[in-house]
């Protein structure tokens, strides 16, 4: 749903997990900041806290943005989504169905690893040790893409 055309955009996936120390949250919203400055198109699930609060430095900008939903898509939009689709900044993309209602581990597994695929780089805030972004990374690292972790 939304602008398809933003998918021939250079994109930067956003990966972080749900808890994080407090100091890279900070230095989080910098870099959303800084791609919001750079009119970069990031590519996210915006799901954790840490994610929407990306999203919200993000939409306040002009550039393109990719939802990348663990789940079908919604029937209705946030205002702030709204307006971005309405702007043609917004794409939301998914693999799943309508019929897929609730975002379970191995659908955000499934999300992140499409967002991994369609992304020339990967930024990382963080990734708790032994957890699910970890372990994408470690797989993802042999495919040569660029990432980056604070």
């Amino acid at each position: 749903m939304g602008n398809k055309q933003i998918l021939k955009n250079y994109k930067i996936a956003f990966l972080c997990s749900r808890k994080c120390p407090s100091d890279i949250i900070l230095k989080t919203y910098d870099w959303a900041i800084e791609q919001r400055e750079k009119g970069n198109c990031v590519i996210s699930g915006f799901h954790s806290k840490i994610e929407k609060d990306v999203l919200h430095y993000l939409l306040k900008g002009t550039q393109s943005v990719i939802l990348a939903l663990a789940r079908g898509l919604k029937k209705r939009l946030e205002p702030g989504l709204e307006e971005a689709l309405n702007k043609n900044r917004l794409l939301l993309i998914t693999p799943f169905g309508r019929e897929v209602e609730r975002v379970t581990t191995e659908t955000a597994n499934q999300r992140n690893r499409l967002m991994a695929e369609l992304a020339g780089e990967i930024f990382v805030a963080y990734a708790s040790q032994g957890g699910n972004i970890e372990k994408l990374i470690a797989d993802i690292s042999r495919t040569g893409k660029n990432n980056f972790i604070l």
